[in-house]
């Protein structure tokens, strides 16, 4: 039987928004300290391009290839992280804004290649988010998102030069990502 790893594409993150994210999630669970959330650790926080799951290890290196082409025709540009949001008052994430438009298009263009190396696109519309919290329990779970909606998080600028494949742990202590791969946008 032929062994898989859980693998997925993203972009790392600076240490001053590292920094700015764990103020904003200390803050929050101040302000609501009996929420049951799973709260992100904010080393494993990304920006997430593409989730691929359990991919055999055989097909990793076709992944890393598609990445590879998909960065080829781009050059770093910049983000905008800022706006405070939830889906359905069970995620909590920091908002990632897209002013260019190039994040989608580099979006699109690792959809495009991962799909020639035969690994489906994603059927939702892509929507950039740094997730900082799962809520795990109703109860509370409205209290908590509206707390985090009214919290400020001050914008913040994030260059974009290179893209990681990484594989994904799952354990009890929580998630290890390990990079696999590194794809420096040219220029």
């Amino acid at each position: 039987m032929m062994a898989t790893w859980r693998v997925f594409c993203a972009m790392e993150l600076p240490d001053e928004l590292r920094a700015q994210l764990q103020d904003h999630i200390s803050s929050l669970r101040k302000a609501v300290p009996d929420a049951a959330a799973s709260w992100s650790r904010v080393a494993n926080i990304h920006l997430t391009l593409k989730f691929f799951g359990n991919v055999a290890v055989n097909r990793i290196e076709p992944i890393s290839a598609a990445i590879d082409r998909a960065v080829k025709g781009f050059s770093a540009f910049e983000l905008g992280v800022g706006k405070t949001g939830s889906f359905r008052t069970q995620v909590l994430w920091i908002g990632v804004g897209d002013p260019s438009g190039k994040l989608s298009a580099l979006h699109k263009q690792i959809e495009a290649e991962c799909a020639r190396e035969g690994f489906e696109k994603e059927d939702r519309a892509y929507r950039p988010h740094l997730t900082i919290a799962r809520v795990r329990q109703p109860e509370g779970a409205k209290r908590l998102a509206d707390t985090h909606l009214q919290m400020k998080f001050e914008p913040l600028a994030l260059q974009v030069n290179e893209v990681t494949v990484f594989r994904s742990e799952l354990s009890p202590k929580g998630s290890k990502y390990t990079a696999i791969s590194s794809h420096r946008l040219n220029g």
